[in-house]
């Protein structure tokens, strides 16, 4: 049932992001960000756990989830360090997901050759 739900809530969040972009004259850019900052504020005000804990990847993978790891992260660090975690406490939740995707987009560039199109 697991896999059934992160399906079917992954699937949902995709389908509605693209009828934003389809009915709407936003950019793709700016969808992203406000699935970030939209994901940040569910944390904020508590409603984006529970949707991960019954979604699993369907809800944490999207750029819903990245808000949410970027939230529980501030969040950790400024109980911690104070007023300076608001700072670091992003970079630290997130470093391994934006190293990795670094990482592999770097290592297709080798495999791929990608070319400027003309």
């Amino acid at each position: 049932m697991d896999y059934f739900n992160a399906f079917w809530v992954g699937g949902l969040i995709c389908a509605l992001v693209q009828i934003l972009l389809d009915k709407t004259k936003l950019l793709p850019g700016r969808v992203m960000v406000l699935l970030v900052c939209l994901g940040t504020l569910l944390s904020a005000v508590g409603l984006y756990q529970p949707f991960t804990d019954y979604a699993g990847a369907g809800a944490s993978v999207p750029l819903l989830g990245f808000g949410h790891v970027l939230w529980k992260g501030m969040k950790k660090a400024i109980d911690q360090d104070g007023f300076l975690g608001l700072f670091t406490g992003g970079f630290t939740a997130c470093a391994v997901g934006v190293s990795a995707a670094l990482i592999f987009s770097y290592l297709a560039s080798l495999i791929f050759h990608p070319q400027m199109k003309e």
